[in-house]
């Protein structure tokens, strides 16, 4: 017995480039319209919020490179 000749597998037809573009902006634009966007109080918390922490992680980051700078300057000379 031998096996039933394979079928060509069928490419999917590729869409026109414009089409493809003009639907993926119409799906961009039906998700940006599910988003709940943040009211200008949120926004303004949520940006001294990261501002501060930012700040924090700059002046702890500094902090550490100091000590080991002085460490390593103390332990060879």
């Amino acid at each position: 017995m031998t096996a039933p000749p394979a079928k060509k597998a069928e490419k999917p037809r590729k869409e026109n480039i414009f089409k493809r573009l003009r639907r993926f902006l119409r799906e961009v634009i039906a998700e940006l319209r599910k988003v709940i966007w943040p009211n200008r109080k949120q926004m303004v918390t949520y940006t001294t919020v990261v501002l501060v922490f930012v700040a924090f992680m700059v002046a702890y980051i500094s902090g550490l490179d100091l000590a080991f700078i002085k460490g390593v300057t103390w332990l060879f000379g």
